[in-house]
């Protein structure tokens, strides 16, 4: 009946149990439910998420539940603060797919207002070419995603290598991860003696290349960037591209170079790693971002929290703010 509400069997299980025993602790309510303590912990979790659970200013370190009165009304607020939402973004999506459609009737001949839609790996690499070989002062490009494969480098290494003999500047921003991954950094180190330059970030916005600033080459869809792509040539959507990846080459290190660690002694992964969990997405969606596996990424959150001393996310959380580590 609760579950539309997000509060499972599990949960309401604990729930009900906290407002008759208030007092227990973890082992406790384990025991009784025939629980293993983790499996409590990560009810907690859920049960603070939903409001449910506040911190006890009697017993530091401990939860309290919330009365059933409030509690349901923030969860009925909740759903009702959701429907509205997506009521919002259902009107948005008509908006958006009706512009869209208003577009491609006049787009469906290829070009508009500098946009030019390319399908296909061919369309992609013959362009890719071309620009190559156009282009007389830069080449920057922003390169997301886990490590790049060989082919996809053997692919490119004639392109940067015919800049690169030209004399054009060529600057590669890559994942942290891709230091992690022998044939990126090989090719890293191939760019940078041949007189390009590579830099790392944590995260990524969007793989792009942009050429002489005139010119930028985007995925038409993030998750399968070898099917389509779109060319921009107008001078505004290039100004904030090129402002975009002056932003973040001003925060990257370069890759020969060893992380450094921030005053908290954190890396700008783990803090990435932390920003991504504390804006919601889940272990799956942040490992992506970072570029790395769902494995590596629940091990860097089993660190911080172990460096913290928590023994649940939500006390990770609690603990990592009063760190200063979310600042």
């Amino acid at each position: 009946m609760l579950t539309s509400l997000g509060l499972d069997a599990g949960a309401e299980s604990v729930y009900r149990l906290m407002l008759t025993e208030p007092d227990w602790s973890v082992s406790e309510i384990a025991r009784h439910l025939g629980w293993q303590e983790d499996q409590v912990r990560t009810v907690l979790d859920r049960l603070a998420e939903l409001n449910l659970l506040r911190r006890s200013a009697q017993a530091p370190g401990g939860l309290r539940p919330v009365s059933p009165n409030l509690g349901f009304q923030l969860l009925l607020q909740r759903q009702q603060a959701q429907l509205l939402r997506q009521q919002q973004e259902f009107a948005e999506s008509q908006a958006a797919i009706s512009s869209l459609l208003d577009e491609y009737s006049e787009l469906r001949t290829g070009e508009r207002h500098g946009v030019e839609y390319l399908h296909g790996v061919d369309a992609i690499q013959v362009r890719l070419e071309g620009l190559t070989h156009r282009s007389s002062r830069e080449c920057l490009s922003f390169m997301p995603g886990r490590a790049q494969s060989p082919a996809a480098l053997e692919a490119s290494r004639p392109l940067d290598a015919c800049l690169m003999r030209r004399g054009v500047s060529v600057l590669t921003v890559y994942l942290d991860s891709a230091r992690n991954d022998n044939t990126t950094a090989d090719y890293a180190r191939w760019l940078n003696a041949g007189g390009g330059e590579v830099r790392t970030a944590p995260a990524l916005p969007l793989r792009m290349v942009l050429f002489d600033r005139e010119v930028a080459l985007l995925p038409l869809d993030p998750e399968n960037i070898a099917g389509s792509a779109v060319q921009l040539t107008g001078p505004s959507i290039l100004a904030a591209l090129v402002a975009l990846f002056e932003e973040v080459w001003a925060r990257a290190a370069p890759i020969a170079s060893t992380p450094d660690r921030d005053q908290a002694g954190l890396t700008a992964q783990e803090r990435e790693l932390l920003r991504q969990l504390a804006q919601g997405a889940t272990d799956e969606i942040a490992a992506k971002k970072l570029g790395i596996g769902l494995r590596t990424a629940r091990r860097m959150m089993s660190d911080m929290m172990a460096r913290l001393g928590a023994r649940s996310r939500f006390e990770a959380g609690i603990l990592a703010a009063r760190a200063g580590w979310t600042d």
